[in-house]
């Protein structure tokens, strides 16, 4: 096990530098000057030109390598070995400033928001959307594996074709109606929870629901598709001829076997969740990272949007990573 965790660990350099590569060649082929998005106004020719040397965005190459010793903390090594940052620090003292904060992981000034780097906006918007997206999946679990047990239990019943209804509507309706039909009813009929915004724990029923609704039917099928395998198997006849309650049959020894493929699932999953649902933070008007990252990518904000698809990168390699670990405790045939 162990074996395996460092293994995965020592990829996670080279899967980052790979989506990095990508994220840049795309994001830098977007037609369009970053710097008169981000200003509103066409600056003058010079101001224009200064402006994307000072950020290194007159070259590809020159953006490309000084980002990446940024982002990966090589720069930072470099500054602290060569004394710049000492250097740095006395200046600002000298002039009566702070010394300036420099993260080990530095993503980088934002394009867009020009008083705050990507590293402030990261870190005030992605403990808002993990918050978000793990109370979705804690509901979404616990509904889908609950939902998927029912229906496996007696198929064909009135609770199995609820279930399965309840699974289809989920998956097939967009996250804006169903959050929209969960304000009018909770927050503006029965003023149950506020509308929007971001409050603890009140602000957070209505738009981890939204968000847990598409898991949870997803969750539910394949619970009940891998219960209904599990109990034809003969370890099962087998222990219900020993006369076990149908509770523990189903709970104790089904179960453990058909959360396998939910297991896989919940990887990818819970990093999607996570990283933050633009229209759900929309509708109820949460600070989430989700927002930030699709303004930045219509604004062309290359620093932005490489953090967060960085930091969405790593977090799903982990994850699933987490999942890979959850795989071999729940099955150790997998080891």
């Amino acid at each position: 096990m162990l074996a395996v965790i460092l293994r995965r660990l020592a990829q996670l350099p080279l899967i980052l530098g790979a989506v990095y590569t990508v994220t840049l060649v795309l994001a830098w082929g977007v037609p369009g000057n970053p710097l008169e998005r981000a200003e509103g106004r066409r600056p003058p020719p010079e101001v224009a030109d200064a402006m994307l040397r000072q950020y290194n965005l007159d070259s590809f190459w020159s953006f490309y390598t000084s980002y990446l010793a940024r982002a990966s903390g090589v720069r930072y090594v470099q500054d602290e070995f060569s004394g710049a940052a000492a250097a740095r620090a006395a200046e600002a003292t000298s002039r009566g400033l702070p010394p300036p904060a420099r993260p080990f992981f530095d993503f980088g000034p934002s394009l867009q928001y020009r008083d705050l780097t990507v590293n402030e906006i990261i870190g005030s918007s992605l403990p808002v959307s993990v918050t978000l997206g793990a109370a979705a999946m804690i509901i979404a679990t616990v509904l889908g594996v609950g939902a998927g047990v029912i229906g496996a239990a007696r198929p064909g019943s009135i609770a199995d074709s609820v279930s399965l209804a309840l699974a289809v509507i989920g998956i097939s309706q967009p996250a804006f109606i169903i959050g929209s039909v969960l304000q009018l009813v909770f927050a503006v009929w029965l003023a149950w929870f506020p509308v929007g915004g971001w409050s603890l724990p009140g602000g957070l029923v209505l738009p981890a629901i939204t968000l847990s609704l598409p898991f949870a039917a997803y969750i539910a099928r394949l619970t009940r598709v891998g219960m209904i395998d599990a109990l034809g198997a003969d370890y099962i006849r087998t222990a219900r001829a020993k006369g076990l309650p149908e509770r523990t049959v189903l709970l104790k020894h089904a179960l453990k076997n058909a959360l396998l493929p939910v297991v896989t699932y919940l990887g990818p999953a819970s990093a999607m969740a996570m990283t933050g649902s633009f229209v759900v933070e929309r509708v109820f008007s949460i600070p989430g990272m989700g927002q930030h990252f699709v303004n930045a990518v219509q604004n062309k904000d290359l620093f932005l949007i490489l953090g967060v698809v960085l930091v969405y990168a790593t977090m799903l390699v982990l994850l699933n990573l987490a999942v890979d670990v959850m795989y071999r405790w729940i099955d150790p045939r997998t080891a």
